[in-house]
């Protein structure tokens, strides 16, 4: 596959969009080859077809300049090729208000879009259908690992997403690539050790692994400086909501054979659990922070009020 075929995949399947239909990419001056190819990509379908390429944003959240958030929210379609991620801002959240489908493709890589986007999307999304029927309603999930991994979410009355790649209806929302189920749980205790990717680290060395205490929702304790300094300089600015344990989500793309360091790819490889601390407004929670810091974690075993959720796997 082609960065053209990935593109075609993006508009064409992910998407579906239609000649009588608007379209707006938004891009950065690094991503500007993978929005070119979506915009052609789009061309090729619709004539009314805009990109609005800005210049790379401070950090991942940050809301982009008025005019891009005004395009997003005046179109059909949306699709997002950008080195800082806009899935957790309220310009995306507001152009989904107003009807538009929007695909966010956060630090995407043309290695990352060809290799994410060569998946078979119907099949993801039979695979989230299938997490999602043994983990909705559960009380608890406990997620645990050989590495040290123990902690478990109470959902609460939040509810449970799937991220299937296929975006299809006003309003809908993806993040491509895809193949996520995800939550915001109420209320989280335990410790959790990321072994696969997490920023500003990319992809772990072996052996390497990084250590988060959790206690009554917040992280109370975290190994690693440069991340602790992340989240102590959110904190500066939203206090304790910087330390929300704002998400647990379930890979459940069978095409992501091996993590590449890209935490955009990794956290949909079948069979890994991600954790994030931060932003959760987004996702059915009720925080705003100014960062969403996922964690992938390997080889993971989840229950679901005690039974053994059955895992996807590449």
């Amino acid at each position: 596959m082609s960065l053209d075929d990935a593109a075609k995949t993006a508009v064409e399947q992910c998407m579906a969009l239609r000649p009588d239909e608007s379209c707006a990419v938004i891009t950065d001056d690094k991503r500007w080859d993978i929005g070119k190819a979506l915009y052609d990509a789009a061309r090729e379908i619709t004539d009314d077809v805009v990109i609005a390429r800005y210049p790379v944003g401070n950090q991942h959240g940050e809301e982009p300049p008025e005019p891009v958030a005004a395009a997003m929210s005046g179109a059909d379609v949306v699709l997002a090729p950008t080195t800082k991620s806009l899935s957790h801002t309220r310009a995306r959240g507001e152009a989904n208000d107003a009807g538009t489908r929007a695909a966010t493709l956060p630090g995407i890589t043309e290695e990352v879009m060809v290799t994410g986007l060569s998946a078979d999307y119907e099949t993801i999304d039979q695979q989230c259908q299938d997490v999602l029927a043994q983990v909705e309603g559960a009380d608890q999930i406990r997620v645990t690992t050989k590495k040290g991994t123990d902690i478990t979410f109470e959902p609460g009355d939040r509810e449970w997403y799937d991220d299937t790649g296929l975006c299809h209806e006003p309003g809908d929302f993806t993040n491509l690539p895809a193949g996520e189920v995800f939550v915001s749980p109420e209320n989280v205790n335990g410790r959790y050790v990321v072994d696969g990717t997490m920023r500003p680290h990319g992809l772990l060395e072996d052996g390497q692994t990084l250590e988060f205490e959790v206690e009554d929702g917040y992280v109370t304790e975290i190994s690693d400086d440069e991340i602790r300094s992340q989240v102590e300089t959110a904190a500066e600015e939203v206090g304790q909501d910087a330390y929300n344990l704002a998400e647990l989500g379930i890979g459940t793309n069978v095409a992501v054979t091996e993590l590449v360091g890209s935490v955009l790819l990794d956290e949909k490889a079948g069979g890994t659990v991600h954790i994030a601390i931060g932003d959760d407004a987004g996702i059915g929670g009720d925080t705003d922070a100014p960062l969403h810091l996922d964690g992938i974690i390997r080889e993971p075993t989840v229950y679901a009020d005690g039974e053994e959720v059955e895992l996807p796997r590449s």
